[in-house]
């Protein structure tokens, strides 16, 4: 037994957060903690690494006791606990060895510098535990996501000299796509089977799947069920989750919006990473955008969105030309976007959900002097309340929420002003299976009244479930189109990495 929990629970005013959870996580392997946005995973993950206090609880780590009563960081890590967090603490701009330095303890020169010879000596032994072979001077950002991640990993294991050490991930490849996500889990499979023992948290079902030994699942603060040398389907674990109410999660229910009235028209379109984009979407019409990393997906986004400076082709919006030079300009022509990083491109973590709800209308909002809060908040709330966001009040801090309902905000910031036309890049990267469910049929809602949706995501079961069509970027080129009726997900996949004028030859 490499770590056991018992009796934690946690508290936080009138919310309980925690209640009477119990874990046992096995020497030498991936231990899967499961369970939807707010129900107790990512509580129990800041727990054990001294972020958050406990109430109560009871921890013993390869034989060592630890009462998580005025537990601490610093006890964490005596403990032998590492942690690597969604987005690592990487810089990018700065070498391998250079960020190992930052967070490790190394042989210095007499004058107190550290010797940059023995750093990298010391990194590359590190790195070759780890099957990394790179020269210790590359640049962070040079790497390919999955390695940035093992590089972060590897990091914080640097100190441990083999002692026993538990490796816990929060959500690891939120941020992947498929093939990194994929070449990351084999990489830690490969790990546990060498007799390093793994917690990780995981919105991605079929990945977990595909390596975990052991699962706890939780929901509403408590343990809902632990499954241990199992092989469970992804419908038995949402089961768990939901607490049984499975049938309701399927997207499959979804029917199309789409009309004959063209809403948007592109022609040669060029700028950032796309390379020369036709298309055109109707009203109430979802197009979905699949390309691999670097295909132009997010490119296409803010070329639409004002962001980027198109530096050639043509739009037409409902008929009229559309040729937006800032964001506002987007904005008052009907177009809104949801970008793919939520925390720093869209949330104002440190404010209420009612002034992330009614940024973006404060012009209909505000008086000649000042925005009357009472009906700032009662706006925000008639969005909490028809979009089901699970929060105490408006008044609740934007951080405080599951990634899941902080989502539901950000959809709300931009359906208060009914946009003709709303670009997703990502909507549920990093939501839970029962969340993503409630935000797929938002955005269904949205079609119902006219409103058309681009829908950039590389999540392939995503594109399948939400779109009328799918467009196929590569190399920013829109090459292909499908009806999102007739392809399935394994298909789509095939369409996405396999160049066409390939295709003919998969049998070489």
């Amino acid at each position: 037994m490499a770590l056991s929990l018992t009796g934690l629970s946690k508290r936080f005013g009138g919310t309980q957060a925690l209640d009477d959870v119990s874990l046992t996580v096995r020497r030498g392997t991936i231990h899967a903690l499961l369970g939807g946005n707010g129900s107790g995973k990512s509580t129990t993950i800041k727990v054990l690494a001294g972020v958050h206090g406990a109430d109560a609880g009871r921890l013993e780590v390869f034989g060592q006791h630890f009462p998580l009563t005025g537990y601490t960081s610093d006890t964490a890590r005596g403990a032998g606990l590492r942690f690597v967090h969604q987005n690592p603490a990487l810089f990018p701009e700065l070498s391998i060895a250079e960020n190992f330095g930052l967070a490790n303890t190394f042989p210095v020169h007499h004058c107190g510098a550290i010797s940059g010879k023995a750093l990298r000596n010391s990194v590359t032994s590190t790195m070759r535990g780890y099957d990394l072979d790179f020269d210790p001077r590359t640049k962070v950002g040079d790497l390919r996501p999955a390695d940035r991640t093992m590089i972060a990993i590897a990091r914080v294991m640097a100190d441990d000299d083999g002692k026993d050490a538990v490796l816990v991930l929060d959500e690891p490849t939120a941020s992947l796509g498929q093939a990194e996500s994929d070449h990351l889990m084999a990489r830690l499979r490969q790990r546990a089977d060498g007799g390093q023992t793994i917690i990780i948290v995981s919105h991605r079902l079929k990945e977990i799947l595909s390596v975990a030994h052991d699962y706890t699942i939780f929901r509403d603060g408590r343990v809902a069920a632990t499954l241990r040398d199992a092989q469970p389907t992804e419908e038995e674990i949402v089961s768990h989750m939901a607490g049984g109410m499975v049938s309701a999660l399927r997207p499959e229910q979804f029917s199309s919006h789409a009309t004959d009235q063209v809403r948007l028209e592109v022609t040669g379109l060029r700028g950032g990473a796309l390379q020369g984009a036709d298309l055109s979407v109707r009203a109430g019409e979802v197009v979905g955008i699949a390309g691999l990393v670097g295909s132009g997906r997010t490119s296409l986004l803010l070329n639409l969105f004002g962001r980027h400076r198109s530096t050639a082709g043509q739009m037409r919006l409902d008929g009229q030309h559309y040729a937006p030079t800032s964001i506002q300009e987007a904005m008052d022509s009907g177009v809104a976007l949801v970008p793919e990083d939520r925390g720093a491109q869209a949330a104002f973590a440190d404010r209420d959900v009612s002034d992330n709800i009614s940024v973006a209308v404060h012009k209909n909002t505000w008086t000649r002097k000042w925005m009357p809060r009472a009906r700032e908040r009662r706006i925000a709330q008639d969005f909490i309340d028809k979009l089901s966001i699970r929060v105490r009040s408006a008044d609740a801090r934007f951080s405080s929420m599951s990634g899941g309902n902080q989502q539901k905000v950000v959809l709300a910031r931009w359906l208060q002003r009914n946009p003709k036309l709303l670009l997703l890049d990502e909507p549920t990267q990093g939501v839970d299976i029962m969340s993503r469910a409630e935000i797929y049929s938002i955005i269904r809602q949205a079609t119902a009244t006219g409103c058309s949706v681009i829908l950039a995501s590389s999540d392939m079961s995503e594109l399948v479930a939400l779109s009328d069509r799918i467009l196929i970027l590569r190399d920013g080129r829109l090459v292909d189109s499908v009806d999102a009726s007739t392809v399935d997900v394994d298909a789509l996949t095939k369409l996405v990495m396999i160049d066409p004028r390939n295709r003919n030859h998969d049998h070489d």
